[in-house]
């Protein structure tokens, strides 16, 4: 592994942290000169085979090494995957912040919420702003996303310029804001662009990605057609998507109410920078419920599928105050982030099951996606004329295939980034040089748990092969008593004589170890019991032995 004092002051790196592995955790450091810029700290979405963890943040050891030559965290826009990470982490981030009015106005409201203890310093931005830390000089550019205030960052040095553009689409009709100024990126292409950094999510799908215009314009005859009440589930930072529902609410005779922490944070956020001030204020869950089914549409969080969130609890009638019937309508205006196809499919069967409509993106045309597919791609790379792509925020099979589209459109150069990689940029030199530590810490409740560590080992153990707990209580004339806990393994009815079997066993093995001296009773106990449940169960519990007495 590479530390930072291996690196050359006179070159300049790009290391991505996180978003080159996943699509999400978007974690980017440029380094030059024994000084760096970060850019954005989002969250990812925790994989099924992780227990009990929903979200996951990127591991910033390397970056706390950087100590003092970590300039400033530049936000490019205000969705979770890109700021989600600055509550969890407020304790490493040493530097000041610096995002658009919507997204500080997010990221002040997230550190309150987690009660963060750490005094972060949060900048604003605009769109003219320039900025200079040491050898880098940064210019925005706002480009359209399914968000307002998106910015693409131009990073200036003695090197050449790089082009870092976040998440980013062509939306003529993007709903709030204006459309990208494509004159304006001819013209930055014309000046000469080094390197561009790429968002990759869509760059399996051809053609184009659509617009929010044309969801805005089929919503509304989505909603005039459900009878009862109507949920919808979003992502709660995509405020152009709000709009277009409160519109689309507000035309069927609705009222909306908000359900979930976050979209009541990001939606007073937008208000305080100027967006959605042309709607009444929202109703809470209590509110919507006193009104007739048909008088009410509920913005919900949850659309992931993530288990503690809103829509989850609503549809295994859990939530402390919302509650569906038959001929309900929750409606999926959201795409699929890879990785969470298994348990959206879970929550949607749940919602069918008790016989609530399902509509999704499969039926009408109520979510495009925020990202470029290939026509797009070509579209930008012919205004920037860069000489070397770097592409990030996908899997690796994203930006493999890429690379090879930005080799088609006539790019000399290409890199295929992976979280960790120490990224040369020099023009006919670009490559790998090394890499630096990088990887994930759970969110577990209000802890950050290593991946690979004990708790989360252990936990999976548990969940895939069940725990054993035996109390022995042993005298000194020999006489014992054990007993036996095997939840998530053995019945203590069905299995009883297994569990009897296996008392007299672990009897047999105490006694034995009694009489030798310098052995450790619970450890031949425990070992005892692994080996029977794996011979007689197929099975390695976690075993946990008490010594009483």
């Amino acid at each position: 592994m590479l530390r930072f004092k291996d690196l050359s002051p006179e070159t300049l790196y790009f290391v991505p942290l996180g978003g080159s592995d996943e699509i999400g955790m978007n974690a980017n450091l440029y380094i030059y000169q024994g000084k760096a810029i970060m850019v954005d700290l989002g969250i990812g979405f925790a994989h099924e085979d992780i227990a009990g963890v929903d979200v996951l943040v990127p591991d910033l050891a390397f970056m706390e090494e950087l100590g003092p030559a970590l300039q400033a965290l530049i936000i490019t826009h205000a969705h979770e995957d890109h700021i989600g990470a600055i509550a969890y982490l407020a304790d490493a981030i040493r530097c000041p912040i610096y995002a658009s009015p919507l997204a500080k106005g997010i990221i002040d409201a997230k550190l309150v919420d987690n009660q963060s203890p750490y005094k972060l310093v949060t900048r604003e931005y605009q769109a003219d702003t320039r900025l200079t830390f040491g050898p880098f000089s940064i210019e925005f550019e706002p480009i359209t996303h399914s968000i307002p205030e998106m910015h693409a960052v131009i990073i200036h040095t003695d090197k050449g310029t790089v082009f870092h553009t976040g998440d980013w689409k062509l939306d003529p009709q993007p709903v709030i804001g204006k459309a990208t100024d494509s004159a304006r990126l001819k013209a930055i292409g014309e000046k000469g662009v080094l390197a561009l950094v790429c968002d990759s999510t869509n760059v399996f799908v051809e053609g184009e990605s659509g617009s929010e215009g044309q969801v805005a314009e089929a919503l509304p005859e989505v909603i005039a057609h459900c009878k009862g009440r109507v949920v919808m589930g979003t992502f709660a930072t995509n405020v152009a998507r709000v709009d277009s529902i409160c519109a689309a609410a507000k035309a069927a005779g609705r009222h909306v109410a908000l359900v979930g922490r976050s979209l009541w944070r990001t939606t007073e956020a937008a208000r305080e920078s100027g967006y959605l001030t042309q709607y009444p204020p929202f109703l809470t869950d209590k509110q919507a419920m006193e009104l007739p089914r048909h008088k009410v549409l509920i913005l919900a969080t949850g659309c992931q599928g993530e288990g503690r969130a809103a829509l989850s609890r609503i549809a295994h009638n859990d939530h402390p105050v919302v509650r569906l019937s038959a001929g309900d309508t929750v409606c999926f205006s959201s795409r699929d982030i890879p990785g969470n196809h298994v348990r959206i499919g879970m929550l949607q069967n749940a919602l069918v099951r008790n016989r609530i409509e399902v509509i999704t993106s499969y039926d009408a045309p109520i979510h495009v996606s925020g990202h470029p597919a290939r026509e797009e791609l070509r579209q930008l790379y012919g205004w920037l004329k860069p000489k070397i792509a770097i592409p990030t925020h996908g899997e690796a099979r994203h930006l493999h295939k890429h690379a090879a589209l930005a080799r088609e459109l006539g790019v000399p150069e290409t890199v295929e980034a992976f979280n960790g990689a120490v990224i040369q940029i020099a023009e006919g030199q670009t490559r790998i040089t090394g890499q630096v530590q990088a990887g994930y810490y759970a969110v577990d409740g209000s802890s950050l748990l290593p991946l690979n560590g004990d708790v989360l080992k252990t936990r999976a153990r548990v969940r895939d092969n069940g725990a054993v707990f035996i109390s022995l209580l042993m005298d000194d004339d020999d006489e014992m008593d054990i007993r036996i806990s095997a939840p998530g393994l053995l019945d203590a009815h069905e299995d009883r004589g297994l569990i009897d079997e296996l008392r007299l066993h672990l009897e047999e093995q105490a006694l034995t170890r009694r009489q030798k001296q310098g052995e450790a009773i619970s450890k031949r106990v425990e070992q005892a019991a692994r080996r029977f449940l794996e011979r007689e169960c197929d099975k390695r519990p976690y075993v946990i032995v008490h010594m009483l007495g």
